[in-house]
């Protein structure tokens, strides 16, 4: 049995409302949080109990709408992990510092060794979907070593190659109210807007990136699953991802880089690789 909870989101002008379903699975949505190296509060949603998973989001997005809304969590769960859910710093609920400072180079991962580090784990799996797919890749070039990993939403340029997707956000985020309807920088932008997200911090996040080098790349000896919608390349190609990794397998789901997220067959495809 799936409990769904039903979420009204009402314009801002009292015009109108949507209703949303968000699937919770068998088990209680936990929240807590936990303080990184440098003081920064970093918030954690937890679903399930059993082996851990940790899922990291996408650029933009949070826990809650990249695998909370769409039931991916929530089917996990139910398979028997502990889906353990971060917010990225300046993400969701975690926080937003302005300043500079708090955005060191591949800061992205260093919370999420201090989220590794606060619980303790020593056998567990590891994903993330486009942001959170590079930040995994991150982990596993500095020597974290999950049972198995999930490259999600992601191709080869997008982990060897940073900063020309960060020139693409960069462009976002300094001109907002300026792109052409319909274009890719204005649907990025009704993004941002719908998330409720910060554009003074996420610009900053743009900073942290690193690449990963094909060397690092072929020193991951786990398996690793890279799940990419059919339709998405905003991150290069996933095939020739899968190609430069030792023990990665190509797994190809419905949709774009934006609507893969939105469909059962993304959480499907994670349990399947996970499990086999």
């Amino acid at each position: 049995m799936t409990i769904i909870a039903m979420l009204i989101i009402c314009n801002g002008e009292g015009k109108g409302c949507v209703a949303e379903f968000i699937f919770l699975g068998l088990s209680t949505m936990n929240r807590w949080q936990f303080q990184s190296a440098d003081g920064v509060t970093l918030n954690v949603e937890e679903l399930g109990t059993g082996r851990p998973l940790i899922l990291i989001h996408g650029y933009f997005s949070g826990a809650g709408t990249n695998w909370i809304r769409y039931g991916h969590a929530a089917l996990l769960a139910e398979a028997g992990f502990r889906v353990i859910m971060p917010d990225l710093r300046a993400h969701g609920d975690s926080g937003k510092p302005h300043d500079p400072a708090f955005y060191p180079r591949d800061i992205l991962a260093d919370d999420q060794l201090a989220l590794i580090d606060h619980l303790g784990l020593i056998d567990f799996d590891l994903g993330g979907y486009s942001l959170g797919g590079r930040t995994t890749a991150r982990l596993l070039a500095r020597g974290v070593q999950p049972r198995k990993a999930v490259i999600s939403g992601m191709g080869l340029t997008g982990v060897t190659q940073t900063e020309g997707r960060g020139a693409f956000f960069a462009n976002v985020l300094d001109n907002i109210g300026t792109h052409e309807r319909l274009s890719a920088a204005w649907m990025a932008e009704a993004f941002l807007k719908s998330s409720g997200g910060d554009p003074k911090a996420l610009r900053r996040i743009l900073d942290t990136f690193v690449d990963t080098t094909a060397e690092e790349l072929a020193s991951f000896d786990m398996p690793i699953g890279v799940i990419c919608g059919e339709e998405d390349q905003d991150n290069g190609s996933a095939a020739d991802l899968a190609a430069a990794l030792p023990h990665g397998e190509l797994i190809t789901i419905p949709g774009n880089h934006m609507s893969a997220v939105t469909k059962p067959e993304l959480g499907i495809a994670i349990r399947d690789f996970l499990l086999a």
